[in-house]
């Protein structure tokens, strides 16, 4: 019964659809590389969320946990090292519980990760489980596990948000005669910002939950993703934006505290004759 409703969870929904990318990928690849991979990146955050949770007395997200470890290793490429999977997974799950705002993470773990690791470790991210390398036709299993997740955690407009500014901002780019543009509509960049789009800028934590705030949230995002496209190319820039839009979304979050304290702290008057 338990095992039923998990799968019927936002969370739940997500890890099936990892785990599935994650041996379909590996099929594809014809090796078991990212699989020993994805079995390091989960191990070790676990074990960074239950030793920290442990130190500071607080409880644990061990679904939030193996999504973050999942999504790092379907990133990163099935090449990289297990020592830089490791490095990445503990970055990311401190993030998560040192960047925070009321108990909740302000930043997408796993992209602070896989950022981090470019910097810190020159870390190759292929996005090889988003099929990247693969025919464009396994294009279809990101559609329709990125509609499941989307729907369920209703995530529409800011997925259409942020799918749409991109795509139209990288064709106005291509206009302009600017090469580097038209490589975003070929694999594995638009493997990527689906992947990207569908998995990673709906977590439910990180982003708005009103439609209003999901549109304004997608629309920054991508924004600011092309522009840091346009000037340094590279995948770095879907990290990025994204980052821009986890502060918009704090920002209406710590708004949304203030009105309630002023409501709470201000009584209603009673006017006698």
């Amino acid at each position: 019964m338990l095992g039923k409703k998990w799968i019927k969870t936002p969370k739940g929904n997500v890890t099936i659809a990892m785990v599935a990318y994650l041996i379909l990928a590996s099929i594809g690849s014809k090796t078991m590389m990212g699989i020993e991979n994805g079995l390091i990146a989960v191990a070790v955050s676990l074990a960074v969320d239950y030793l920290y949770c442990s130190m500071t007395n607080r409880k644990g997200t061990r679904d939030g946990t193996v999504i973050t470890g999942l999504i790092i290793s379907l990133i990163l490429s099935f090449t990289s090292s297990w020592m830089i999977v490791a490095g990445t997974a503990v970055m990311a799950i401190l993030s998560k519980h040192l960047l925070v705002y009321k108990k909740k993470p302000i930043f997408n773990p796993a992209a602070v990760g896989l950022l981090l690791s470019i910097f810190i470790f020159h870390s190759e991210q292929s996005w090889w489980g988003a099929f990247g390398d693969l025919s464009p036709l396994t294009m279809i299993f990101l559609l329709i596990g990125g509609y499941v997740v989307t729907e369920r955690v209703n995530k529409f407009p800011q997925v259409f948000s942020f799918l749409g500014t991109f795509f139209v901002l990288l064709f106005l780019f291509g206009q302009v005669n600017m090469s580097a543009a038209s490589d975003a509509f070929r694999s594995p960049f638009i493997n990527a910002a689906l992947f990207f789009g569908f998995f990673m800028l709906t977590d439910p934590p990180t982003s708005p939950a009103k439609h209003k705030d999901q549109v304004i949230f997608g629309f920054l995002t991508a924004l600011s993703g092309v522009i840091v496209y346009a000037i340094f190319g590279g995948l770095t820039y879907l990290f990025i934006g994204l980052f821009v839009g986890n502060l918009y979304s704090n920002r209406i979050k710590a708004m949304k505290a203030v009105t309630q304290r002023q409501n709470v702290k201000t009584p209603n008057r009673v006017f006698s004759k």
